[in-house]
């Protein structure tokens, strides 16, 4: 696509993982500045908030609430705006880890054993095991995440979750190795490899450059690599994605992946894992994002046709 677009990054927000949005937003509008792009940058922190007028495409960089959770898709669809992304209604299901986890069971796509708490008072769950993995249910970044290793961990675990909303979604840890799988256009690019050199894929982890090794294309056989994307893609498609998110899926030892989660709008930071599994197809960075906001673009004009 060779015209140039008048384009809105949104990005900070109001939400937890705001210092991230920023990152990825002002990576997003320098790359699309690149290709010869008018590119306005909208922080929607104040609810009044105003889209410029002659925007062609928003390009959500937005994390967390507000920015995932379907509000903000909701807004444009009223405004009647192409965006990229998800829609409101997968949005809203796949920042729900508990929403997301249940239509992975319900499409028949393996994923952890869970439940639900919402008090720190709740007992220590029967038919469970430590370790396990306790983290809110509507956050994302690793906000409120933490690790039940043994029993007496538990009810500080649950308290400090709570803090970040009203459910908790409690699941068996999964021991193997931990990777991600992005989808752009429906298909699955290389699966990457996490390897946190503290052994937790956690915010630090995931934000502070050397902190973890990652290998892309990851070193699976051909078997087990395609499992692993099959997996994913079918974890989009039970959230009713579109366009693009990236999977988060732990291996176990017996290569059988389990899905973790869906993002509908992954980071797009220097650190980012979304750009590395691109990278790794053969799509640098600015022509991700110029894909990304095609593909809103392709969407819209099928939808005026």
């Amino acid at each position: 696509m060779s015209r140039k677009l008048n384009l809105t990054v949104m990005l900070g927000g109001p939400s937890a993982e705001r210092e991230i949005s920023l990152r990825s937003g002002a990576a997003v509008a320098k790359a699309l500045r690149s290709l010869g792009h008018a590119v306005h940058e909208l922080d929607p922190r104040p609810p009044d908030w105003i889209l410029p007028a002659a925007t062609d495409v928003v390009f959500l960089s937005l994390h967390g609430t507000y920015g995932e959770d379907g509000t903000i898709q909701r807004r444009l669809d009223e405004l009647g705006v192409p965006y990229t992304g998800c829609d409101a209604e997968a949005s809203r299901v796949a920042f729900d880890k508990v929403l997301t986890k249940q239509s992975c069971i319900q499409a028949g796509v393996p994923t952890p054993k869970f439940l639900t708490v919402h008090s720190a008072a709740e007992p220590f769950p029967e038919n469970f095991c430590v370790p396990l993995v306790v983290k809110p249910s509507r956050q994302g970044s690793s906000v409120g995440l933490q690790f039940v290793e043994r029993f007496e961990d538990w009810s500080a675990a649950l308290a400090v979750s709570l803090k970040y909303d009203s459910e908790v979604l409690v699941e068996e840890k999964i021991f193997g190795r931990e990777t991600t799988v992005g989808i752009l256009d429906g298909k699955p690019m290389p699966v990457v490899e996490v390897r946190p050199d503290n052994g937790v894929y956690d915010a630090h982890s995931k934000y502070t450059p050397g902190a973890t090794k990652y290998f892309c294309p990851a070193e699976f056989d051909a078997g087990t690599t395609k499992r692993i994307q099959e997996a994913a893609l079918a974890a989009f498609q039970a959230v009713g994605g579109r366009d693009y998110a990236r999977v988060d899926v732990m291996v176990r030892m017996d290569g059988l992946p389990m899905v973790l989660e869906v993002n509908t709008l992954p980071g797009m930071t220097e650190t980012s894992l979304f750009p590395k599994a691109a990278a790794a197809a053969g799509i640098n960075f600015a022509e991700l994002c110029q894909r990304m906001v095609e593909l809103a673009l392709k969407r819209n004009a099928a939808i005026a046709a």
